[in-house]
């Protein structure tokens, strides 16, 4: 393309024949070989003409299904029906089943569909949430023609998602070119009308983006992973955090949790969910902790995945992150510079592996994290190197999705440079999505200067913008969107198989008939106090059961004092975070939650008063607990 003028060649279509052994039984693909780098960058010059995002090496492996819990025939095991229907952003439908899945050896890449997934969907797998039914030539044809018409700073406008603080700034912002927002709860109304608040300011939003001339929806995302990381909760309904998913002994309860919170949030207008977390744990980490799902990468892995599965049947997009990992290391990237100084041996066996399974499962979008990954690049945080975002993510993982970085404004990406420098680096390390830079308007100045000096390309920036639209015209769904609070059945699931209990007898009653309650925070305190009358127990005087409710592990930008101490000595202890603070103290029985919702109290309740025995196991090793102990 001829960025000066804005005219295009046809699209040209290349045909490749690729060898069998390039493609396993199964579509996944090995690491790419140099040779082969060559020859598919030279097949895919030419930019968007339908060949796999980026130019990748080997990534001609079909595109995986949402979840490897999916049965054989590409179905939902609980939904029991023969085929999934991807619902598009324009109603269109298509199937997946066996004839879908077969590799293609042959592959026309001219007239291949954009994946958004994590490879190219040639001939091969279809899943739910597909974009082969929206991706049409003349979908694409469409798309390619209004990206290649925008100037050089709408384009670029198009790849920045700030946060504008008001609902006013963003509907002005996205009418003005931006190619979405992030709603945070401070822009929203309090207390229960945040909900309602979210849906008008929604609807203000995707107006906008339809009176700026495009045919795409708005990049309209939310940071919503349950737990501490959550910014509306009532009326919808509250999820504790990924660390119970991990603690459940049920796999299919984050699928559920994924399309239930999902659900709710496309009822409210959001296209875009930055959840699920798929960062590897430890005690010493105090920024991810409870968000993650384990300290076992196998069972962040599994969840990871269950959980996109869950949000793609919502028909929103997931953004996994913090890639390559954010959960080995104990500096908060909001305040400083974090450095995982690990061997590339000990990340692949660790940090990478969650991702790599995710990459290879169909994740569509990755968020890139700011950690400084020394195995790989000494220098830049993960967000703006391209060792880590192209190299490895892109090229080595055979990721082909969206990229979009944590947000810029933090001190590890944006310290020491000018403005709009942190958005351009990150561009230039292969993102495609800058997500909330210290100033946005700086950000697109800067990166239309880039263009003009050949620092950036237009046709890498046209690329990203053709991904960023992909996925949100794909997000595919197969349950409708739900009404506020319309999952309490599922969060009364997840309470039950997730409470874990190291110590006191199992299945026996651990209070008496009157529980003195201590710790947490006010709200922590009023819900057991709640859930414990409604059992019939008292509250205070002589005798009574001496409850400690344990916080301090929960992230609250940098900090976990809001949570309420993380120690404290009573007969029974009680850690509503990170279960890390149940080693202290010499109360009798010891129980993790990993999570202060009202149903979780309610399911603690039960399990205080022997109703029901907790059936999780502990998801971390804490002092000598072993994973996997409990009564579960």
């Amino acid at each position: 393309m001829d960025t000066d003028t804005g005219t295009r060649r046809p699209p040209e279509t290349v045909r490749v024949s690729v060898p069998s052994s390039t493609v396993s039984e199964t579509g996944s693909r090995g690491r790419s070989r140099p040779g082969r780098a060559l020859a598919f960058a030279a097949a895919c010059t030419v930019a968007l003409t339908g060949c796999a995002i980026p130019a990748e090496p080997g990534s001609i492996a079909s595109s995986a299904r949402a979840a490897r819990g999916a049965n054989p025939d590409g179905t939902d095991p609980q939904d029991g029906v023969g085929a999934t229907t991807a619902r598009t952003e324009n109603g269109a439908a298509g199937e997946s089943g066996p004839a879908a899945r077969r590799p293609a050896r042959d592959v026309a890449l001219g007239n291949a569909p954009l994946a958004s997934g994590t490879h190219a969907v040639t001939a091969g797998t279809l899943t739910a949430g597909s974009p082969h039914a929206a991706t049409t030539p003349s979908w694409r044809t469409q798309t390619r023609r209004e990206i290649g018409n925008m100037s050089t700073r709408r384009l670029a406008q198009q790849l920045v998602v700030p946060n504008f603080g008001s609902v006013e700034a963003g509907s002005r912002g996205v009418a003005a070119g931006y190619g979405g927002v992030i709603v945070m709860r401070s822009s929203l109304a309090p207390g229960t009308k945040a909900a309602a608040s979210a849906k008008a300011a929604n609807k203000r939003y995707a107006a906008a983006m339809r009176a700026s001339g495009r045919s795409w929806p708005a990049f309209i995302s939310i940071d919503q992973e349950g737990g501490p990381v959550t910014r509306i909760d009532a009326p919808l309904t509250e999820f504790p955090a990924a660390m119970a998913l991990g603690a459940a002994t049920d796999p299919g309860l984050a699928t559920q949790v994924g399309r239930a919170s999902g659900a709710e949030l496309t009822g409210l207008g959001f296209t875009v969910v930055m959840a699920p977390v798929a960062d590897v744990t430890m005690p010493a980490d105090r920024t991810i902790a409870v968000r993650s799902p384990s300290s076992d990468p196998a069972r962040v892995s599994r969840v990871s995945q269950a959980y996109v599965a869950g949000y793609r049947r919502a028909g929103i997009v997931p953004v996994v992150k913090h890639f390559p990992g954010h959960g080995g290391v104990t500096a908060d990237t909001h305040h400083s510079t974090a450095v995982l100084t690990s061997s590339r041996a000990a990340l692949e066996k660790r940090d990478l592996r969650p991702f790599r399974d995710l990459v290879n499962a169909g994740a569509p979008a990755v968020m890139t994290s700011h950690v400084i990954a020394t195995a790989f690049d000494r220098r830049r945080p993960a967000s703006q190197s391209r060792p880590v975002t192209t190299d490895l993510l892109r090229r080595d993982m055979g990721f082909s999705g969206l990229v979009v970085t944590d947000s810029l404004g933090m001190n590890a990406a944006s310290a020491g440079l000018a403005r709009g420098e942190e958005t351009v680096r990150a561009f230039e390390a292969g993102a495609d999505v800058a997500l909330m830079p210290p100033d946005p308007q700086a950000a697109v100045s800067a990166v239309e200067k880039a263009v003009r000096t050949g620092r950036l390309s237009r046709a890498r920036l046209e690329q990203s913008a053709m991904r960023m639209v992909v996925a949100l015209r794909t997000r595919g769904g197969t349950v409708r969107p739900a009404a506020p609070g319309a999952n309490q059945v599922v969060a009364r699931r997840v309470a039950a198989a997730s409470i874990t209990q190291v110590a006191g007898t199992c299945g026996s009653r651990l209070v008496g008939r009157a529980v003195a309650v201590s710790g947490g925070t006010p709200t922590d305190r009023d819900r057991f106090t709640r859930a414990a009358r409604a059992r019939g127990l008292r509250i205070g005087g002589t005798g009574a059961t001496r409850v400690v409710l344990l916080g301090g592990g929960a992230y609250q930008v940098g900090t976990g004092k809001q949570s309420g101490a993380a120690t404290g000595s009573g007969d029974v202890l009680v850690a509503l975070d990170a279960p890390y603070g149940l080693t202290r103290g010499r109360a009798k029985a010891r129980l993790a939650t990993y999570g202060r919702t009202p149903v979780t109290f309610d399911g603690l309740l039960d399990v205080l008063t022997g109703r029901t025995t907790a059936r999780g196991k502990l998801p971390v090793t804490v002092g000598h607990w072993r994973i996997g102990s409990g009564c579960g």
